[in-house]
């Protein structure tokens, strides 16, 4: 499935993995200022603030998986099979689709304090965008330099957690992830000592023992404990080129190999792409399953006030650079 983090050094970093076992044409989507959302329910609006994400795009309109805002808010749209649950239009409500839901927030909020004020009205209605691109099953995390939340839409209404990990994976619902982080306060980083008995003779027999218990399997409970304790425990300088370097391992502990998760029909879930936004400088980062050199896309290099969907199609194959 999917996992989205949070990481800070001198400027503020956002990204995730998409998981999958196939790609619909992903492509790092720029919508400038000036291009108009015509929201379902909600009208349309002509100006807003300018996002960078990863999209696919359907009649010309941004399909985000992951975007940040050029005042650095992120948002990223994670799989909730079975838990995600959309209502239908409710007066007094602002009534938004899954779809529309990324642009609705990062269109309008600087902030997660913005967006929690939003979200009082929010009310996720069952639309689908088309026949052939029914609702999507999610729930979403946003964040900004200060804070995290967790936003699900499920049959009690919308709940909003606070997100003090800055991580979302996938099912169960993110109170019982963030239990589940209960069972593992023994992990360290450091080697481990002997509490299983002093009857016992037992000892570290090798180094590199830290984070000895650490689950290793790609179940999304198992994911969100994995890059948790990897991005609570990470090192890193602050430098651009360090910052990033560092989030990708963050999220490479939980990389999906072909493989190793079989879907059945001979497909594989794989890690098609993983991302890393500098959310202060507006810099949108990825690597694809085949393409491990790390590509940039800067929205400041773009005419921001224009109004046409600017975009950037993945570089997908593998970018090998001889030494001699």
């Amino acid at each position: 499935m999917c996992t989205a983090a949070t990481y800070k050094t001198k400027d503020f970093y956002f990204g995730r993995t998409l998981d999958y076992e196939f790609s619909y044409g992903d492509e790092v989507t720029i919508t400038p200022r000036n291009y108009p959302f015509n929201f379902r329910s909600m009208g349309s609006c002509q100006t807003h603030y300018a996002i960078i994400g990863m999209a696919y795009i359907a009649q010309d309109y941004p399909l985000y998986y992951d975007a940040i805002n050029e005042k650095g808010l992120g948002m990223a749209g994670l799989n909730f099979v079975g838990n995600a649950d959309y209502k239908e239009a409710a007066p007094e409500k602002d009534n938004v689709a899954q779809f529309e839901f990324i642009p609705w927030i990062l269109g309008q909020c600087a902030s997660v304090k913005e967006a929690r004020t939003l979200l009082e009205k929010i009310n996720l209605i069952n639309t689908p965008f088309s026949d052939k691109l029914p609702l999507a099953q999610l729930h979403w995390i946003i964040a900004d330099k200060n804070e995290a939340i967790t936003v699900e839409s499920v049959k009690e209404g919308i709940r909003i957690y606070d997100n003090p990990v800055g991580v979302l994976t996938n099912n169960p619902p993110f109170n019982e992830q963030m239990f589940n982080l209960n069972n593992y306060m023994h992990l360290s980083s450091k080697s481990p000592c002997n509490t299983f008995s002093d009857k016992l003779p037992l000892h570290t027999y090798s180094r590199g023992m830290g984070a000895l218990g650490l689950p290793g399997d790609l179940s999304s409970q198992s994911r969100f404990v994995r890059v948790a304790f990897t991005k609570m425990n990470s090192v890193s300088g602050d430098t651009e080129e360090q910052s990033v370097s560092q989030f990708f391992h963050i999220l490479g502990s939980v990389d999906q190999q072909r493989g190793c998760c079989d879907v059945g029909e001979g497909k594989f879930e794989i890690t098609l792409y993983t991302s890393c936004c500098n959310a202060d400088k507006g810099i949108y980062y990825y690597t694809t399953y085949d393409n491990h050199q790390i590509t940039a896309v800067d929205m400041n290099k773009e005419n921001l006030d224009g109004s046409s969907l600017i975009r950037y199609p993945l570089i997908t194959s593998e970018q090998i650079r001889m030494q001699n």
